[in-house]
């Protein structure tokens, strides 16, 4: 069954689409990323009044006035930002649209489904590498960084879905990632875990990851294929198969594709270091051990 075409009242539509036309005119000038992003969350909270009343040196509660620095992302931090190996000045501006993404989404707004696509879908193509057309973002979507995020034309994205783009990650068209949907780019050392390797993980068109499955680093998911619910790729997953289970194996072609798809016995080929990325830390870099693990094996 197809779904209904949906619309919002006329006045409810060109109000939504003048708001959404203004940020992204600001985002797409040179203006200050984080003054915008400070202002859309102020009003669409619809803290203006208390805002102000603080800027203009009226007294408020440590609360309030957390509350009220929150706005501006400069005054924030994120788990990624402690990541030694990232692109730095490729995160200052991430950084402030993913907090932007991630706010706008703790907004009852964020419920009005027309509105909330729309408006992701808008800062999609401020955050990411590359944003296809018609792409339909849902709610609690996170991601390490966004700028190493590539997606397709008309790829849905539902609910409580990591992007992890650690490494970097590739989506392609017509794909389906169902709600709670894990897909990373990067991976631990068995013994130190300290020890991060990112990898190119990609996602072909047409592929459907459907609920709570996961794709490990460095994983290509072909064109076409089926990852069933909870299933856990640790490997390739050829085009056309279906791949169930803990870790995924494929079980079957889909039918109509049994003459172009690789037999299911010959499934199964970890492809993994082949797309690993390397990385160079940087010379003054002073690690910071949260472990502090002794790792040396008992005499």
């Amino acid at each position: 069954m197809t779904k209904r075409d949906v619309s919002l009242p006329e006045q409810a539509e060109a109000g939504m689409r003048e708001f959404i036309d203004e940020v992204d005119r600001r985002l797409s000038s040179d203006e200050d990323t984080c003054s915008v992003v400070e202002d859309v969350l102020i009003d669409l909270s619809g803290d203006r009044e208390a805002y102000e009343r603080w800027q203009n040196g009226a007294s408020v509660s440590a609360a309030e006035r957390v509350r009220l620095q929150s706005y501006d992302p400069c005054n924030t931090t994120l788990e990624s930002e402690y990541y030694a190996e990232k692109d730095e000045e490729r995160f200052r501006q991430s950084k402030h649209l993913q907090w932007l993404w991630r706010q706008f989404d703790s907004l009852p707004i964020a419920d009005n489904v027309e509105f909330a696509l729309r408006f992701r879908r808008m800062l999609a193509d401020h955050l990411f590498e590359e944003c296809g057309d018609d792409c339909r973002f849902f709610k609690g979507i996170s991601f390490t960084y966004g700028h190493n995020i590539t997606v397709g034309d008309n790829t849905v994205i539902h609910d409580d879905v990591h992007l992890d783009d650690r490494g970097k990650l590739t989506i392609g068209d017509r794909v389906s990632i169902s709600d709670g949907v894990h897909v990373y780019s990067h991976d631990h050392d068995v013994v130190d875990q300290t020890d991060v390797r990112n990898y190119h993980t990609i996602i072909e068109d047409d592929v459907r990851l459907t609920y709570d499955s996961m794709v490990r680093a460095g994983n290509e998911v072909g064109e076409n294929a089926i990852v069933g619910a909870r299933g856990v790729v640790q490997h390739d997953v050829p085009a056309h198969h279906i791949a169930v289970g803990m870790p995924a194996k494929s079980v079957k072609i889909k039918p109509g594709w049994e003459d172009v798809a690789t037999p299911v016995d010959e499934a199964g080929v970890n492809r993994q270091e082949r797309r690993r990325i390397e990385y160079d830390l940087p010379d003054d870099l002073d690690p910071f051990d949260e472990f502090q693990r002794d790792l040396q094996p008992p005499e």
